[in-house]
């Protein structure tokens, strides 16, 4: 599944400055790993990361180039000065699978640019549906804001922890 760029593309200014967004390819699989992983111990029960091996596997970069190349998921990238500095993937046009912004660019709209471009796309390409998203803890604040709701009490396996969440169509 790809993103109809007509509508998806942006230079907006803001206080980040020009921002674009547009369709992710599996080029940017490398860059979506090394963000990931910037936000490491944010993911993770324990800040090492120990436990948590099966989720680092999935954000390898062959993972992520696996992502990008499959009809199931859709990607968005947004860069700034010619950087990637967020990206978002939804999985079955239901499921929030990925929200990454970098430290610096966060609070500062960015997660909400992407979400809502997201959500647009979604709804232009099937009928209105529930979404879900598990969420890490630190973004469950994110996440009410965008409309979600706990769907289910926490989960800690594999050395992480998250909140199953959903989001009604409105």
């Amino acid at each position: 599944m790809r993103l109809d760029t007509s509508q998806g593309r942006s230079n907006k200014p803001s206080c980040l400055g020009v921002m674009n967004l547009h369709p992710a390819n599996a080029s940017d699989a490398a860059a979506f790993a090394a963000l990931i992983m910037s936000h490491r111990a944010l993911l993770t029960l324990d800040p090492e990361g120990r436990g948590a091996e099966q989720l680092f596997e999935s954000f390898s970069t062959d993972a992520l180039r696996d992502y990008l190349e499959s009809d199931r998921y859709t990607y968005t990238v947004a860069e700034g000065d010619g950087e990637i500095v967020g990206f978002i993937g939804i999985r079955d046009r239901s499921h929030l699978f990925h929200l990454f912004v970098s430290s610096d660019h966060q609070g500062k709209g960015m997660g909400r640019r992407l979400w809502d471009n997201a959500l647009r796309v979604a709804s232009e390409q099937s009928n209105a549906v529930p979404f879900t998203v598990n969420s890490s803890l630190n973004a469950v604040p994110v996440y009410r804001r965008f409309g979600f709701v706990e769907a289910a009490p926490r989960v800690e396996k594999h050395g992480v922890a998250f909140l199953p969440m959903r989001r009604q169509p409105a």
